[in-house]
């Protein structure tokens, strides 16, 4: 009966349109329209308390909801693995990675199997997190309950996850540095800083450098009229230059306190001339010449040998190894290198000197009795075991060293200590008086102490030239195997076997001659007037072969560099002194004072300086003579003297490399180097 109906209907004609029915229609409809897009910012859904929708999407809501957390860590299992690997490829491949956003590693455990699993997250930034929490007002009540929930517990700092029964803590804002957020049930949730490239021009901070040396000013110019004499000890370290060399290299301008300007003047050798015999222990050449870097002055250039002993007549030697292996040690420029220098010196030895080893790192200890050169193989294997370690007890192993040195003393030979280190005394008596009285008392039992330092950062060069001064020894620095050769091997005679002591050195200018001096370098050696004629006053002391060079800058009389003003009241002026001496054209005169190895009444050696000594222009002065100034100069510049302050660093070039003459070690050409090395980082 029904499809009778419908077939009735099928077969009746429609109706006609009616015009006040399409108003109706189309006036209902544009007022939709205009509502709907009033509402454009409210969230879907309508006005009721529920989003239209069916039974079972009103059902299985409250369950996602309830179940949110267990869904995300899920998901987060699935996900991570291989969203870390594809992280690991970018950093790896150098690929941009986002850097705003703080990275998250996740480590727990599979409610499945048990294992745990780790991945990386990235959190999302605050304002996003917010958005993602919010309810619209059209939210279902089951929504709005879990949502409520929820949020009571953040505010607590706690969020629960049924799934896995894990209480995890929220932070508001994790560490840029990273941690560990430990969880409930064994897992944990490792926070990362987010990757970051560092700037390439971002240099690491230097390490603090705790270097010390003797800080002096630098020598004044002096007036004759009131102070016509120059009194000092003699030098022959060379352990400043080595320690510039090794600054330079390192692309650094020395400390001007560590520039001693006769140690590198004297660590080259000259070809002075020397004594004709073994009574004449050294022998004085003075050369005047004009001063590169002032017009108006003159340099007056003393050059000094000792004579030469013969290998096959030198004295036998007890020497003690008295080796620093505590933990500042532990540098492969320290003790590596001298374990390597004094293999070097024990070939150099004559089968029946001998050796013996003492070491100090919180106690001291003997390593080696003193044992014959002829039993080298022992005395290298007890050089090979030095391992680095402990703290310094330097003043127990002077102690230790000067008990063994004692023991096997040689009567007329050579007994030195042989101290290397890298200056720390850090343990026990360490003031620098106590060690030098105890070194001054050991001296005069014929036991002598030389200084052998290693590295940089730590160096006590203070310390080390207040034990070689006060022990009638030697300085030096060993920066490379080479400079090892060099003073261990090379010039083995001249640092091992002493052919004069308490050396001393003055000069008297003649004021009719030169208004005023100034000794170039030597700070560090000054004695007092008085005391050139006190054989009790210690100075120091020249090595078979040493040479020692010491340079004054002279202004002559009327000279327009002179500085000090003629004095109104006191000493006449020259002129009306007619002394025949001071008529005789001598310029100054040269008085050296020493003591025989053995002896204890000094000696005098004297020599007038004169025009005679004069050549008229700089390049008639010898080779070793310009480059030893040439030496001076670079020394001077180094300390900021004034003086040299307009000589620039190419002129000093210039004058060495016209100098450099036969090179056979090659020590010429690296200074030159040195100074190029000083120029460009001098920035001039």
């Amino acid at each position: 009966m029904m499809n009778d109906e419908l077939k009735n209907l099928g077969h009746m004609t429609p109706p006609a349109p009616s015009s006040e029915s399409r108003a109706r229609a189309l006036s209902l409809a544009m007022q939709a329209f205009d509502e709907a897009e009033n509402n454009l910012g409210a969230p879907q859904g309508t006005a009721g308390h529920r989003r239209q929708s069916s039974i079972f999407n009103r059902l299985w809501s409250p369950i996602m909801n309830r179940k949110f957390l267990a869904g995300s860590a899920l998901a987060t299992l699935l996900v991570l693995p291989a969203a870390a690997f594809l992280s690991l490829e970018l950093a790896r491949n150098g690929l941009p990675v986002a850097t705003g956003e703080q990275q998250i590693e996740v480590v727990g455990k599979d409610a499945s199997n048990g294992s745990e699993t780790k991945g990386a997250i990235a959190a999302k930034p605050a304002t996003d997190v917010a958005a993602e929490k919010q309810v619209t007002p059209e939210a279902s009540s089951t929504v709005a309950e879990a949502e409520a929930e929820i949020a009571v517990k953040r505010e607590t700092g706690m969020v629960t996850d049924d799934a896995y029964g894990i209480v995890r803590e929220r932070h508001a804002a994790p560490s840029p540095a990273g941690g560990i957020e430990m969880l409930a049930g064994g897992s944990a949730i490792r926070s990362m800083p987010a990757p970051s490239i560092v700037p390439s021009d971002v240099m690491p901070p230097p390490e603090e450098n705790r270097d010390r040396f003797t800080s002096g000013e630098t020598n004044p110019v002096k007036s004759v009229a009131t102070d016509p004499v120059s009194t000092f000890s003699a030098d022959v370290d060379t352990a400043s230059y080595s320690f510039v060399r090794k600054a330079l290299m390192a692309g650094e301008m020395p400390d001007p306190d560590s520039v001693r300007v006769e140690e590198m003047i004297n660590y080259f050798p000259y070809d002075w001339p020397g004594p004709e015999s073994e009574s004449e222990p050294f022998r004085a050449t003075v050369t005047v010449l004009p001063t590169p870097w002032n017009a108006n002055t003159r340099l007056m250039h003393v050059g000094i040998k000792g004579y030469d002993v013969v290998a096959a007549t030198a004295p036998r030697a007890n020497l003690v190894f008295l080796i620093d292996v505590s933990g500042s040690m532990d540098e492969p420029d320290k003790l590596p290198l001298l374990k390597s220098a004094f293999r070097l010196m024990v070939d150099k030895l004559k089968p029946e000197d001998t050796v013996s080893i003492v070491t100090y790192a919180g106690n001291a200890g003997t390593v080696l009795e003193p044992t014959a050169i002829r039993d080298k193989a022992k005395i290298l294997a007890a050089i090979d075991t030095l391992q680095p370690g402990g703290s310094t007890a330097g003043a127990q192993g002077l102690e230790a060293a000067y008990d063994l040195a004692e023991r096997a003393f040689v009567k007329g030979g050579v007994n030195r200590i042989m101290l290397a280190t890298d200056g720390d005394f850090n343990v026990g008596p360490s003031s620098d008086e106590e060690l030098k009285a105890t070194i001054e008392q050991k001296r005069k039992s014929g036991i002598f102490l030389s200084v052998l330092g290693f590295g940089r950062g730590n160096y006590n060069d203070a310390l080390m030239q207040t034990l070689a001064q006060n022990g009638n020894g030697t300085a030096s620095y060993i920066d490379t195997l080479a400079e090892a050769q060099k003073s261990l091997v090379e010039e083995a005679g001249s640092s091992l076997f002493p052919i004069a002591k308490d050396v001393k050195f003055q000069v008297e200018f003649n004021p009719r001659e030169i208004a005023e001096y100034r000794l170039i370098g030597y700070e560090t050696r000054a004695l007092k007037r008085e005391d050139f004629n006190n054989d009790r006053v210690d100075a120091g002391d020249i090595g078979s072969g040493h040479r020692v060079t010491a340079i004054y800058e002279i202004t002559p009389k009327g000279s327009p560099a002179v500085l000090n003003d003629d004095l109104r009241y006191g000493v006449a002026p020259a002129t009306q002194q007619a002394d025949p001496v001071e008529k005789s054209g001598e310029l100054a005169f040269l008085k050296i004072r020493y003591k025989k190895p053995d002896g204890n009444t000094s000696s005098l050696i004297t020599t007038p300086v004169t025009e005679d000594n004069a050549v008229p222009s700089l390049q008639q002065a010898g080779q070793d003579v310009r480059f030893s100034v040439a030496v001076a100069a670079f020394g001077q510049k180094l300390r900021g003297t004034d003086a040299v302050s307009a000589y620039p660093y190419g002129s000093i070039l210039n004058l060495a490399a016209s100098a450099k003459g036969e090179d056979t070690y090659g020590y010429r050409a690296e200074f030159l180097n040195l100074v190029r090395l000083a120029k460009s980082l001098g920035a001039e």
